[in-house]
């Protein structure tokens, strides 16, 4: 199995994500296809494209999420302040 260094776990997250979003996407859009054969050709190609659109997208906006998503939740522990969220 291919094992690749653990400070690299953002990059590969990132072509597994966006390869599931936009595979799931294509088919979505491929749907009106008129045959099986016509449809697999444009979910393929519609695909590759996708995902070399959305790779960079998701790996230079992972950070900006995250950092995001932290500020919006907090540690089950946590005690709360006296504001309500």
């Amino acid at each position: 199995m291919l094992r690749i260094p653990r400070r690299y776990a953002h990059v590969v997250f990132g072509v597994l994500q966006s390869g599931l979003t936009s595979l799931i996407a294509a088919g979505i859009a491929s749907l009106p296809a008129a045959s099986a054969m016509v449809f697999l050709g444009h979910w393929v190609m519609s695909w590759l494209i996708a995902w070399a659109a959305m790779l960079p997208v998701v790996l230079l906006a992972a950070p900006a999420i995250r950092a995001v998503s932290l500020r919006l939740t907090r540690e089950e522990g946590e005690l709360r302040t006296g504001r309500q969220a």
